[in-house]
């Protein structure tokens, strides 16, 4: 059986930014709120409000973002698996980016009426 999540909608638009693998994190990603900072070898990947991020950053913008709301065990198992499904299943692009406590959703702006259409068929509950 899959799981059911609550998922709480988060305010703004976010953007998912590329910098350089070797760049400092700008002073504009450290402010309040949701905030994913990740660096490989290959990149320095930072999702956030997209307004703060300046124009001259190369970046994919118009995400709104969900947090399922936990915390979850790291042993919990389908928890992701049971939100992403639905969606891909119906073709719409999905970005997620887990912390220690739970897990952040992002999907288009353009596809948001779909996507609650999607989770609630699938036995989630939006806040």
């Amino acid at each position: 059986m899959a799981a059911k999540v609550k998922l709480k909608q988060l305010s703004g638009l976010y953007a998912i930014s590329r910098l350089e693998a070797r760049d400092s994190i700008p002073g504009w990603a450290d402010e309040p709120g949701f905030v994913s900072i990740t660096r490989t070898e290959d990149e320095l990947s930072i999702t956030c409000l997209q307004d703060r991020v300046p124009g001259t950053v190369r970046q994919d913008g118009d995400w709104i973002a969900f947090k399922l709301q936990g915390p979850f065990a790291f042993d919990e198992t389908g928890i992701v698996l049971s939100v992403i499904r639905p969606l891909s299943e119906n073709g719409l692009g999905i970005f997620v980016v887990s912390t220690f406590d739970g897990d952040h959703l992002l999907v288009k702006a353009a596809d948001e009426e779909a996507v609650k259409r999607f989770l609630l068929e699938a036995g989630h509950t939006l806040l």
